[in-house]
């Protein structure tokens, strides 16, 4: 037995009003006027979780990027003027540690700091003129906004014309370092982004002026990705041939994981929202959240946000955020397919992921012949946890996984929970598996010519059947792991106000 069933559904009147402290079209230039300053730059609004890019803790409930690394270590890399990786699954923090860690070194006037987001280089693909074209673009647009020096566009408009594409950018970070005394350091962001020879370019080039740092070239970089840099396969259509990240990018000292929130983080982002709006989260509903998601950032945030702010009933502040509600969020953020959940879905259809994934949902022994280099790949996109058992990382990506692997199937399945409920209200599961025997015999055939994970294919069926059965009120909790032989299915039905 679980949490009674409960939901309640506050008028929005209760919700305190957002109301910003300043003129929001404060600065904006008129007709005949000058430009103006903005009156304000402070945010009044009610703080929330957030589930969009990086965090700016006056808008968000967060916790300090900067104490969820070994900044010391960072610090001591950076004087050792060491190139290094720091990778991390998507929606994790990165992009929010690598601007709070740009903002401390330039603040500290030691040395001068550029973030830079190269993500926009991605659409060139392998034309490299154009990758390296986009970077000075978002250079020169970040060293005019972050440091304030509009000298880039001159260095730029000199040597991006005139030059070789694959050298155009050692060249402009060349003489960049060597007009001012201050050391440089970089912070290359969405890295492994670009493909191709578009990133063999600018791996080598910003290997080929390493011995030059610290005075005519940056004395540190930082590649920030999804993914280590030993995991770059780059497909060189110049040479016909794929080449590792690892040999593009020889340079590297270090590779550093950004990892998923501790627990005590997590109490403390939830704790944020209770102490500013007075609303409990009940101890169950903590527990629950970090049940769900293990930690998991992005996930953490989508829950509480979906249960404090998005839904209804928990817009009254004056009633606490209980583990039903909890419950309620998750499936919520699974149906809506958000964006965070549906690029995991894409993921899933890559080879080596499926290499991984697949027999973990056959219950067999494949992954003994799964290569280390794909073990440690799924690991790094945070599909995965090895924490002594090697399993999916957390209960939603457990749930995830199959429903969007039989997202198709589950349309075609005419069954509705109420054909298995006793006359108790009970599920009638020998019922239901009976049914199910039946309805494998007659389909199974059809579906093993569509699914692409064909080891799995039964299991996956069997998932695809109970879901959409029990989508119409009741719940399933997966359990399935590397080596443990077997898949665990938790089938989950509300009687008299609780779960049974």
């Amino acid at each position: 037995m679980g949490a009674a069933l409960r939901g309640v559904v506050a008028p929005f009147s209760q919700v305190p009003p957002i109301t910003p402290a300043c003129n929001p079209r404060a600065g904006q230039l008129q007709v005949g006027a000058k430009p103006t300053a903005p009156q304000c730059h402070t945010w009044s609004a009610v703080r929330h979780f957030n589930t969009e890019g990086p965090v700016f803790a006056e808008r968000h409930y967060s916790i300090p990027p900067l104490e969820r690394v070994d900044l010391a270590e960072i610090l001591q890399l950076i004087e050792w003027e060491k190139y290094f990786v720091l990778h991390a699954p998507r929606q994790t923090g990165k992009t929010s540690m690598l601007l709070s860690l740009a903002a401390r070194l330039n603040a500290d006037g030691k040395y001068r700091c550029l973030y830079i987001n190269v993500e926009g280089a991605q659409t060139a693909r392998g034309d490299v003129s154009a990758a390296v074209a986009a970077v000075f673009d978002e250079i020169t647009r970040r060293a005019r906004i972050m440091l304030g020096d509009d000298t880039l566009q001159a260095l730029q408009d000199k040597i991006l014309p005139y030059r070789s594409p694959n050298m155009a950018l050692n060249l402009l970070l060349t003489n960049w370092a060597a007009a001012d005394s201050t050391p440089l350091v970089l912070l290359v962001d969405e890295i492994d982004t670009m493909i191709g020879d578009s990133l063999i370019s600018v791996l080598r080039q910003l290997r080929a002026g390493y011995d030059s740092r610290p005075t005519h070239f940056p004395q540190s970089v930082i590649l920030c990705g999804v993914r280590d840099v030993r995991d770059y396969r780059i497909f060189s259509a110049k040479d016909q041939d794929y080449t590792s990240g690892g040999s593009a990018f020889n340079i590297k000292a270090e590779s550093l994981r950004l990892g998923d929130f501790t627990e005590v983080e997590f109490r403390a982002l939830l704790a944020q929202h209770t102490t500013e709006t007075g609303q409990e989260i009940e101890p169950t509903a903590i527990d629950r959240v970090w049940e769900l998601t293990r930690g998991q950032p992005w996930l953490v945030n989508a829950l509480a946000q979906q249960a404090c702010f998005k839904d209804k009933s928990g817009r009254d502040r004056s009633r606490a955020i209980s583990a039903t509600a909890i419950d309620d969020a998750k499936e919520t953020l699974i149906l809506k397919r958000v964006t965070h959940l549906d690029q995991l879905a894409a993921t899933l259809r890559k080879d080596r992921v499926r290499r991984v994934i697949e027999p973990m949902l056959a219950d067999s022994d494949a992954l003994l012949d799964v290569p280390e280099d794909d073990l440690s790949y799924v690991c790094d996109l945070g599909f995965v946890r090895d924490d002594g058992e090697r399993r999916i990382a957390n209960p939603i990506y457990r749930e995830v996984i199959p429903r969007q692997l039989t997202h198709g199937v589950q349309g075609s399945i005419m069954r509705r929970a109420a054909s298995f409920v006793d006359g108790q209200g009970w599920l009638d599961v020998p019922k239901l598996m009976a049914d199910f025997q039946d309805y494998f015999r007659q389909h199974s055939e059809a579906w093993e010519m569509t699914v692409t994970y064909m080891e799995a294919s039964a299991q996956l069926l069997l998932h695809a059947y109970l879901q959409k059965v029990l989508n119409s009120g009741g719940r399933i909790e997966r359990e399935y792991a590397m080596g443990r032989g077997r898949t665990d299915l938790l089938l989950l039905w509300p009687q008299g106000g609780c779960w049974g």
